[in-house]
C-alpha cells in the first residue's frame, strides 16, 4: 500500500510513543513533554487559522534556535500551510524581498529580531505580525503566548494533506542577484528525515543540541529527525562556547551540529581555560558539521582532546542538505582519518555523480575535475517562481540531475572532494555569501572601478571574504570605507572582513576577472584552497 510521506508524522509518532517524554528543553530552561509540545503545536494551528492562515498560505518566521521555531514548523504544516524560516541575520530590505516573494501570509519574530521587521511592514504582503515576547517589541504585535492562551487545548480540523504539496520554502542566499526560494514538499523534507536518520545515527535517547541556526534548511532537517525517533531538542538561541558547553554536561547532549568555526570557536574557549573545562556529560559526544571541510587539526584536537566524533556531510539547500557524508566505518578503518576532509560518498538512495562538460562522469582518479550532480527523492520540487533557472538547474550538463555549481573529483572509492565553486560562493562560518552579490555592492562606490571578492583563510570562520579593488584615479579609499559601505547596504556578515587595492586585477581576454589567480596567493600555505583554511 502506499501511504502520503508527510512532515506531520514525526511529531505524530513522538506523541503516539514518547508523550511524556522531554520533547523540547527550551532556551530558558522550560522543559516541554511531546504531549505538551503537540498541545502548544494545536493552539498555535488555532491562533493561525483564526488568522486566516489555511493550505497553500505561507507564514514566514525569524527566529533563534527556539521551541517556538518548531512549534511554529508543525503548527503550519498541519494546516497544509507553507513554513518559510528567514535568516536573522538579514537587512531590512533583504527580509522585504524574501516575504514578498514567498507572498507570506503572516510574520512571527522574535523579540531580538523584529526591529529588523518592523521598518518593512507597511510595505510587505503581510497582513499579520506576531511576536515572540511582543512587549519587547517596539511597534504593534499581537504576542504569541497570549494568542496561544486564547485558544482551546483541541486538535484542529486539520485538512488530509498530500506529500506532493509544498511543506518549506528556504532561501539561497542569492548568487547571482536575488535569493531563490526553494520549494520543498512534504515528501522531500520526510524523506531526507529518514536518509539523515541513518547517517547520522539518531537513536530516541539522543539528547540534541541547537548550535546549528534552525533556519538553515530547517536545521538540516533535525527538526524533524530528532522529534520523529523521539529524541529530546535541547534549545540554545545562538551559539556561544561557554553556553554550549555547560549544555553539553548538564544535559547529557550526545549529538549537535556546527560548522567549522563552531568547532574552531569551541577549541579555542578550551585553549584558553587551559583544557580545564567539562567536555561531555555521562555519554560520548558526536558532531556533524559541514560546507568546507575542517582542517586536520582541528579534526585532531575536536576527536583527541575533546573525545568528540567528527562527522563530516556535504550538500546544499537545494537539496535538503545531505547528498554525501564520510561516516564510514568501513574507509575510516582502512583510510584513517584523512577520510574526514573529503565530502564523502552519496548517502543512502541518492545518485551522486561528478561529471564533464558533456555530462559523462569523470574517472574515479582522485584528480580529474567535474561538476557534482545529484538525484535523489530528497532534492528540492523547483525554484519558487523562477521555472527557468529551475529547468537550467536540472539539465545544465545532463538531463534529470540537480546541478550543484561545485566542483570536485571522486576517487575509487566514491569518495568526492571539492576542488572549486562553480558561483564563487564564500562559505563562512556556516553562511553561504555570494561574491557576485558583494561585489555589486562595491560598484555602487563611485572611486570603485573594478572589484572581485574572494575567500581567504580565517582561522575563526574558516573562510571570510576579501575584496581586492581598484581605484578610480585620484581616489583615495581606505580599508575601513570599503568595508562600512558594504555593511550598510548588506548583512553584516557578507562584508569583506579586509580589503587590498591593487593597481588592476587579472582577467581573460574576453574581461572576466581570473579569480583563481587571486585566490592562489592567499591560499598557498594552507592545506586546501577552497573554504577549508
Amino acid at each position: 500500500m502506499k501511504r502520503e510521506m508527510l512532515t506531520t508524522d514525526f511529531l505524530e509518532r513522538a506523541v503516539d510513543l514518547y508523550d511524556d517524554v522531554t520533547g523540547v528543553v527550551a532556551h530558558d530552561g522550560t522543559e516541554y513533554t511531546y504531549a505538551e509540545v503537540e498541545d502548544r503545536v494545536d493552539r498555535l494551528a488555532h491562533a493561525l487559522a483564526d488568522l486566516g492562515v489555511g493550505r497553500g498560505d505561507r507564514v514566514a518566521l525569524l527566529a533563534p534556535n527556539t521551541h517556538y521555531f518548531i512549534e511554529t514548523l508543525y503548527a503550519t504544516n498541519r494546516l497544509g500551510a507553507v513554513f518559510v524560516p528567514m535568516n536573522y541575520r538579514l537587512t531590512p530590505d533583504e527580509l522585504s524581498y524574501i516575504v514578498d516573494d514567498c507572498e507570506a501570509d503572516v510574520v512571527v519574530a522574535d523579540y531580538d529580531y523584529a526591529g529588523n521587521v518592523e521598518p518593512i511592514r507597511e510595505e510587505v504582503s503581510a497582513e499579520h505580525f506576531v511576536g515572540y515576547e511582543a512587549d519587547r517589541i517596539d511597534g504593534d504585535w499581537q504576542d504569541y503566548e497570549t494568542l496561544l492562551d486564547e485558544q482551546p487545548s483541541t486538535e484542529p480540523d486539520y485538512p488530509e494533506l498530500s506529500e506532493d504539496e509544498d511543506a518549506s520554502i528556504n532561501y539561497t542566499s542569492g548568487t547571482t542577484g536575488d535569493p531563490k526560494g526553494v520549494v520543498r514538499t512534504h515528501r522531500t523534507e520526510h524523506w531526507h528525515a529518514l536518509v539523515l536518520n541513518q547517517h547520522m545515527e539518531i537513536r530516541d535517547d539522543d539528547n540534541y543540541l541547537w548550535t546549528l541556526p534552525m533556519f538553515h534548511c530547517n536545521g538540516w532537517g533535525h527538526t524533524y529527525a530528532i522529534t520523529g525517533t523521539g529524541g529530546t531538542h535541547v534549545c540554545q538561541r545562538t551559539f556561544d562556547p561557554e553556553g554550549t558547553l555547560r549544555r553539553v554536561r548538564e544535559h547529557d547532549v550526545s549529538f549537535m551540529c556546527g560548522a567549522p568555526t563552531v568547532l574552531n570557536n569551541l577549541i579555542q574557549f578550551y585553549e584558553d581555560a587551559d583544557g580545564d573545562v567539562g567536555m561531555t556529560g555521562d555519554r560520548d559526544v558526536r558532531i556533524a558539521t559541514a560546507g568546507s571541510a575542517p582542517a586536520t587539526a582541528t579534526i585532531e584536537t575536536i576527536e583527541d582532546e575533546f573525545d568528540w566524533r567528527i562527522i563530516h556531510i556535504y550538500g546544499l539547500t537545494e537539496t535538503a542538505p545531505i547528498i554525501t557524508t564520510s561516516n564510514s566505518p568501513r574507509r575510516l578503518a582502512e583510510r584513517g582519518r584523512e577520510l574526514k576532509v573529503t565530502q564523502g560518498s552519496e548517502v543512502l538512495c541518492t545518485d551522486v555523480r561528478v561529471v564533464d562538460e558533456d555530462g559523462e562522469d569523470v574517472p574515479r582518479d582522485g584528480g580529474t575535475i567535474g561538476e557534482i550532480v545529484v538525484r535523489g527523492n530528497q532534492v528540492m520540487d523547483r525554484y519558487l517562481g523562477k521555472p527557468e533557472e529551475t529547468r537550467r538547474a536540472f539539465n545544465d550538463r545532463i538531463e534529470g540531475y540537480f546541478h550543484t555549481g561545485d566542483l570536485a573529483t571522486v576517487d575509487e572509492d566514491g569518495m568526492v572532494a571539492i576542488q572549486d565553486r562553480r558561483k564563487d560562493i564564500i562559505i563562512s562560518g556556516g553562511e553561504n555569501i555570494s561574491s557576485i552579490e558583494v561585489e555589486d555592492a562595491l560598484y555602487d562606490h563611485e572611486d570603485v572601478s573594478k572589484a572581485a571578492v574572494i575567500p581567504v583563510p580565517s582561522e575563526k570562520w574558516g573562510e571570510t571574504p576579501k575584496a581586492v579593488v581598484v581605484e578610480r584615479p585620484g581616489a583615495s579609499l581606505t580599508e575601513d570605507e570599503v568595508i562600512d559601505f558594504v555593511k550598510d547596504r548588506l548583512a553584516g556578515y557578507k562584508a569583506p572582513t579586509s580589503v587590498d587595492f591593487v593597481d588592476d586585477l587579472p582577467e581573460t581576454a574576453t574581461g572576466k576577472v581570473q579569480k583563481y589567480e587571486l585566490r592562489a596567493k592567499y591560499w598557498e600555505d594552507e592545506e586546501r584552497m577552497v573554504g577549508e583554511g
